[in-house]
């Protein structure tokens, strides 16, 4: 099985996209993560969900998680203020990983490793520069499991 007939419709989002309505569609389709494009629908980089939870997560909080017991639950008042404004670009880790991008012809083997290397929920499936579907980790694990 190739990997463009893996791949599926999937939703992307641009750099310069709203970050709060990026977050709102990953939130309400439970997505893993999602595909982050140039303004020409060019794959740049994918944006994982724990990325976005990592924003969210004071840096001292992060450094030292003892102190997230001390902290009031009012992270969900504050998630809109903080997004607020901003763009995916700035959800970005500064140094941008390795975009996971396979070919279209690429085999289900490979999706995997690629996926494993970069241990990244996604792939966009790309025949030149144009994407044509992203495979995601759950959608793999199905195929894997039907087609032994």
């Amino acid at each position: 099985m190739h990997a463009v007939e893996m791949a599926e419709e999937y939703p992307v989002v641009d750099l310069d996209s709203d970050a709060l309505d990026a977050v709102r569609l990953l939130a309400e389709r439970r997505l893993p993560g999602i595909v982050v494009t140039d303004r020409g629908g060019c794959p740049q980089s994918i944006l994982p969900a724990s990325q976005v939870v990592r924003f969210l997560v004071p840096s001292y909080v992060r450094d030292d998680p003892s102190l997230a017991g001390v902290l009031d639950e009012s992270m969900a008042d504050r998630v809109a203020d903080k997004l607020g404004g901003r763009t995916v670009r700035t959800l970005l880790p500064e140094k941008p990983s390795e975009l996971p991008r396979v070919q279209a012809d690429d085999t289900i083997v490979e999706v995997a490793a690629i996926m494993a290397r970069l241990r990244c929920p996604l792939v966009a499936v790309m025949e030149d520069k144009r994407l044509l579907g992203v495979i995601s980790a759950s959608r793999l694990l199905e195929l894997a499991l039907t087609h032994r």
